[in-house]
């Protein structure tokens, strides 16, 4: 008989609840980034300080494997390529075509505005010149997260990329051959065995005993540890977001599959033991439903234990409100990394919705297929970085950069109104390298 899925149930609809309840009554998984930042700090300064025997010490100490040498090297990736299966590989040139085709329609247009006769200012979006691509490779492997990385840097321009993915044991301290095999399929040539926050340390510093130059920014998602370590080093590298442990929310009503709303429950929490599974709906008679599927899919799921971690921890819960308006407000101030909208007008209920890392609309739009092959990112924001914060795309790599370009005739008429604004704040030398081209003869 399928074991019981301890799955808390929260019904909000006689007491209500106010946006700063939310996120105490659904919080995420125990172990914070606050905690996380104080334990990879120590790591971090090891890097520096030691650079690749410092990789090397704690990859053999975590792992149980050495990684060297940790540029993997072009035959490697040969073969990788080589063993792929004929019906993997057709799955990632699928999932290539679409995330390629999504990033080249959302690449930014230059524009140029005329202000007044010789008065020009222009817009231009330049790629950063190097990145750094973290894939992860704990409790899985994500040859996906090599396309999702890769593809939108590729359209952007970038020039150099180098991706890091953990070495695996069961593969004599190299990255999974998946990963090698997409990273070839996609011309990536730089790929490192390194992994967890020691990569992105990495990636920041450099490891001249293995030629690995720093690059200015970072990519991708991870665990906490990951994550804790790119907000640890932000300023010394760029970073995509805050892209976490998985979450998902869904908002249903009564219209909904239940069992399939279980199954796309089941479906994150297999990530990790610490994703979140929620779900928010007006509908006690759903919300029984979905409790009452989950056994089953549970019990027959490969990762049976991880999942049933994942689903009784804090993190996750059915939580019934009293309206699908009262659904949104719930989900706007979780900030979810992934929302599935499954209502009767979903086009409505996303009208409402602010805060998302990817919306999902409909039974058969579920988070799994935007995790693979929708054509859409699935590096997203967790922890509620999604109230400031969009997932991995196109303009990650981009800088915007603003060139003026004013002739004698655009400056003139302006040339005593900016020497009142420098006046005005002390600023006198300013007004002055205005004033000083029309002294010239």
């Amino acid at each position: 008989m399928p074991e019981a899925v301890a799955l808390r149930l929260i019904d909000l609809r006689e007491i209500g609840f106010s946006d700063e309840q939310v996120n105490h009554l659904v919080p995420r998984a125990s172990i914070d980034i606050s905690v996380a930042l104080d334990s990879v700090r120590p790591l971090i300064q090891d890097i520096e300080d030691r650079g690749l025997q410092a990789l090397v010490d704690v990859t053999v100490a975590r792992d149980g494997v050495d990684p060297r040498p940790i540029l993997v090297s072009q035959e490697e990736i040969r073969r990788a390529m080589a063993e792929l299966t004929p019906t993997l590989r057709l799955a990632i040139e699928e999932s290539i075509s679409r995330v390629r085709a999504v990033s080249e329609a959302n690449l930014p247009k230059p524009t140029s505005v005329r202000l007044a006769a010789g008065a020009v200012v222009r817009q231009r979006w330049q790629p950063v010149d190097s990145v750094g691509l973290y894939v992860p490779g704990g409790k899985a492997v994500y040859p996906s997260s090599v396309i999702m990385n890769v593809v939108p840097a590729q359209v952007a321009g970038v020039k150099r990329m180098a991706i890091a993915s953990p070495a695996q044991k069961d593969f004599n301290g190299r990255p999974h051959p998946s990963v090698l095999a997409t990273a070839g399929i996609l011309g990536v040539a730089e790929v490192y065995s390194m992994g967890g926050p020691a990569a992105i340390a990495s990636f920041a510093f450099g490891l001249s005993e293995a030629n690995l130059k720093p690059v200015q920014l970072v990519t991708g998602p991870g665990n906490i540890y990951v994550t804790a370590a790119k907000r640890a080093l932000r300023g010394k590298i760029g970073i995509d977001s805050e892209a976490g442990t998985t979450e998902i929310l869904i908002i249903a009503d009564s219209s909904a599959n239940a069992r399939l709303i279980a199954f796309d429950l089941v479906s994150q929490a297999e990530h990790d033991e610490a994703a979140a599974s929620v779900l928010v709906t007006d509908s006690i008679e759903l919300a029984n439903a979905v409790i009452n599927e989950l056994p089953e899919i549970v019990d027959k799921t490969l990762h049976c234990d991880r999942v049933l971690t994942a689903l009784a921890g804090q993190q996750s819960a059915v939580v019934v409100v009293s309206s699908i308006d009262e659904a949104i407000r719930f989900a706007n101030e979780y900030a979810t990394e992934h929302l599935e909208i499954h209502t009767v007008n979903n086009e409505a209920a996303l009208d409402s919705i602010s805060n998302a890392g990817a919306i999902f609309l409909g039974e058969y739009s579920p988070v799994s297929l935007g995790d693979y092959i929708a054509g859409s990112s699935h590096v997203l924001p967790t922890g509620q970085q999604a109230k400031f914060g969009s997932g991995l795309g196109v303009h990650s790599f981009l800088r915007a950069q603003q060139v003026i370009d004013y002739s004698r005739e655009g400056l003139e008429p302006l040339k005593d109104m900016v020497a009142d604004f420098a006046n005005s704040e002390g600023l006198p030398a300013h007004g002055e390298a205005i004033t000083a081209r029309f002294d010239l003869n």
